[in-house]
């Protein structure tokens, strides 16, 4: 998607520092952070979210699941919150399929 800030991050065209890379996501701070450690883990394939989902995509997702306790793991992190907001009414601000880790401090959402 040409217009996606996501998709132009995950395809490297934005000068973003990943945390993780592979053939499937990328992982990086966010840039409003929510909490004393704030990650996105980012579908490489543009899906504006999870209503958009298809059977095509069930691999995908368990990879992007399992990369929150592996990316947990890797930052020292024991406990934290997982989020995935569906829709703008729901508070997704980019119509791009990602995941939020938040651990420590939550500061205030909204």
């Amino acid at each position: 998607m040409d217009d996606c800030i996501f998709c132009k991050i995950a395809n490297g065209e934005m000068d973003t520092q990943f945390l993780y890379e592979d053939e499937t996501v990328v992982v990086f701070n966010d840039i409003q952070p929510k909490a004393d450690t704030h990650i996105l883990v980012v579908s490489k394939k543009h899906i504006p979210s999870l209503i958009h989902l298809n059977d095509e995509d069930t691999t995908l997702m368990g990879h992007m699941v399992q990369m929150l306790p592996k990316m947990a793991s890797k930052l020292g992190i024991n406990s934290f919150r997982t989020i995935v907001n569906t829709g703008a009414e729901s508070g997704q601000e980019v119509d791009h399929l990602h995941f939020h880790l938040l651990s420590g401090n939550l500061r205030p959402f909204g």
